[in-house]
């Protein structure tokens, strides 16, 4: 059984009607809320004009693996949290800016990017510190669907998670 702590994620970009309900999709499938011990997440949960902010305790690893990764391939911007599972790993902090790769930065239990001895030596310039917590302080926009519209109001059918989703 893997180890399990408490994370959250926040989630935002142009999505299609279609990849939008995929992402509800995989929203569902992880059991997440939009608040800490909230109900299970609906479409209508979401406040428009603001990023999709999301939150489960008891989560494997820390991770949201296929909402991560499904994020990446779809140019998503994201930010994670998960504690820490004592003598197995560190809280951290992963940010997706919507391009590149996801990038991991140590924080402390409520989420305060920490910085160690090694990195300050290899950034080497205070304008380099601050650059990286700029990087790590990361605002993920909203999510807008399609042409601009914040969500749709029906549902569509919810494709496959196999198959291959539009933008």
């Amino acid at each position: 059984m893997a180890n399990r702590v408490s994370a959250s994620i926040t989630l935002g970009g142009t999505l299609s009607p279609y990849a939008y309900e995929a992402l509800t999709a995989l929203i569902t499938a992880e059991a997440l809320s939009t608040e800490w011990d909230g109900e299970p997440f609906e479409a209508d949960h979401h406040v428009p004009s603001t990023a999709l902010s999301l939150f489960a305790h008891e989560v494997a690893n820390g991770r949201f693996e296929a909402l991560e990764a499904w994020c990446a391939e779809h140019g998503i911007a994201f930010a994670r949290w998960s504690g820490v599972y004592p003598s197995q790993w560190s809280a951290e902090r992963v940010v997706f800016t919507g391009a590149g790769e996801p990038v991991s930065y140590p924080v402390d239990e409520d989420d305060y990017v920490v910085i160690g001895r090694a990195a300050l030596e290899r950034l080497a310039s205070f304008d380099a510190v601050l650059a990286y917590f700029d990087a790590a302080d990361f605002v993920v926009p909203p999510p807008v669907v399609g042409d601009g519209a914040p969500f749709p109001q029906e549902p569509l059918a919810r494709p496959g998670f196999d198959e291959t989703v539009p933008l």
